[in-house]
Formats: structure tokens, sequence, C-alpha cells
């Protein structure tokens, strides 16, 4: 009996749609047990809600690809948060706070990086040193207390609106970054030098990267991708919480490693954060159909990113 032998590059598309046969699996599974599961509304629901954590981590996406880490987004999309409905409960038009507080998440994206690539830190310290900090400062604009003395229709609609009274623009929005990193990614110059960044850093020097200019531009994107989801979860909870978003950040990280990017850098696919970002979706939002304890989902959660992450390890080891 002959003996089927794979390509190296049909092996990388068998371990690309690797993600997404596990989300079918786990849609169809959830479907025979629970009839609620395939329902319009209910998987419209489940998008809505995987889009926050999606934004966050197209970001992430872009950081992991270099070899890098964020921990700070979390805080980033709090501290952006707080800003927009500071200037909303002022008076301030629904257009200028919500460009404000995107600027804002760069600005901070933008120290992160300075940090990183001018001052030579480690991006697990420098993030770490950085989501406390704007933790902190989060909790100081606001004086610990939810702000929610705003009212906008416009900005009401960003997280709680509909395109064509079916689509929820949180999910609009989810599609339409992502096809915007997609091109980022695949069709740029700037795409190609994060991928030869996150590879080997020495060798992109040597061809001609600027890789502190690479490091700078990827963490003030990463910063302006949770603010935007700091804009949808405001407008969707109509009220700015300086706790929000706590843990936000492992949940992107655990998108990117889900959707087969390497936490080493230089490995990775758009398209497989955005399934890695529908799958936890559809985990939480199947698990509490069953009613399973918020306990038991976090140990159910865990165990998925720590097989991902030694998926992931036993593809470098074959490749």
């Amino acid at each position: 009996m002959s003996q089927v032998t794979l390509t190296p590059g049909s092996r990388a598309t068998l371990q690309k749609l690797g993600p997404f046969v596990a989300l079918l699996i786990i849609a169809v599974a959830l479907s025979i047990v629970s009839r609620d599961f395939l329902t319009v509304d209910n998987l419209l629901n489940v998008m809505r809600q995987a889009s926050i954590n999606a934004l966050i981590a197209f970001g992430m996406t872009l950081v992991i690809l270099l070899g890098g880490i964020d921990l700070s987004a979390g805080s980033v999309l709090a501290l952006s948060s707080v800003i927009i409905a500071t200037l909303l409960s002022s008076g301030t038009p629904a257009i200028v706070a919500t460009l404000a507080g995107l600027v804002a998440g760069g600005v901070m994206g933008f120290a992160n990086g300075l940090v990183i690539s001018k001052g030579k830190v480690a991006p697990f310290i420098a993030t770490l040193g950085s989501m406390t900090v704007l933790r902190g400062l989060a909790l100081v604009v606001s004086n610990g207390s939810p702000i929610s003395s705003f009212n906008s229709d416009f900005f009401s609609l960003l997280g709680g609106g509909y395109v064509a009274r079916l689509v929820p623009i949180p999910v609009v929005l989810m599609l339409v970054m992502f096809g915007v990193f997609w091109v980022l990614l695949r069709k740029t110059v700037f795409g190609r030098h994060i991928y030869a960044t996150g590879g080997n850093a020495e060798s992109a020097k040597l061809s001609g990267v600027k890789v502190d200019r690479i490091q700078l531009w990827v963490y003030t994107i990463a910063g302006v991708m949770s603010a935007l989801a700091g804009v949808v979860l405001t407008s969707r909870l109509n009220s700015a919480q300086p706790t929000a978003g706590t843990g936000y950040e492992l949940d992107a990280i655990a998108a990117v490693v889900l959707g087969g990017t390497s936490l080493t850098g230089g490995r990775g696919w758009i398209f497989g954060t955005l399934v890695g970002a529908l799958l936890i979706g559809v985990l939480n939002n199947g698990l509490n159909l069953l009613d399973v304890s918020s306990f038991y989902q976090q140990v159910i959660k865990g165990i998925v990113i720590l097989l991902a992450v030694l998926i992931d390890r036993g593809n470098k080891k074959s490749s």
C-alpha cells in the first residue's frame, strides 16, 4: 500500500485549515446538543460578542508576528473608553470624542513601541508596566466610578446599531477591519517587513528593514485597535468602566494562538485570528447555552489554549 507524502506547501495549508475545521466541528456538535445554537439570532449574537475580541486580536496579531506581546491591551481599552465617556458627558460631539479616544489609544501604543524599540526593554516587561500605569490612569480620570451621564444617538449606533436591520454594526466593523488587515499583511511592503522582522530581526536589519520603525508602527496600530474595541464596548454598555477590559488581552492572545500564529513570530495569518476569535466566541456561547458553570468554562478555555500552543510547537518541529 503506497504511503501519501505531503509537500511542505500542502502541509502548511492543512495546518492553516486546522482552526477552521475545529470551529466547524465545535459548531456542529453544539447544534446537535442545543437547538438554540444554530439560529440566526444566536449566531449573530456570537459574532457580535466575538467582535470586541477580534478587533483587539487583529492588532495583537501584528505584535505577535513581530515576536512580541502586548499585555496592556485591556488597559488601553479601559482608558480610551473613560476618555471618550468623559468627553461625551461634557458635551463634546460624538465624532470628536470617538476620534479622541482612538488617537489616545494610538498614543498609548506608540509609547509601548517607543519603550520597546528605543529603550530596548523586553515587550513582556514594557507592556506589563504600561498595563498597570494605564489602568491606574483610567481609575484616576474616572475617579474610580463608571461614567454613564451621556446620551448620543450616533455613538449608541456604533455598538448597538444594525446594518439593513439585521447585521450588528460591531460585526460589520470586525469584517471591515479584517479586510484592512488582510490587505496590510498580504499586499503591502509594511506587511512583508513585519513577517521579516518576526522571522529574524537581525537579518531584516541587514536587508534594509527599519526594524525600530516597524515596531513603533505595529504597537501604535495595536493601541488604536484596542481603543476601537473600547468604542464598541462603551457604546454597547452606554457607560465606561475603569475596570473594563480586564483580561481581554489574554483572550486576544488566545485568539491569535488558536488561529495558528506562532508565538515566536514570523509565521501566521489574519484569517486564522478571525477564526480563533469566533472559536472562543462559539465556545463561550455554547457553554452558556449548556449551563456550564463559569468556573468550568475557564478551565475548558485554558485547556483549549494549551492544546493550541502544543500543536504550534509540534508544527514548528515538523517544519
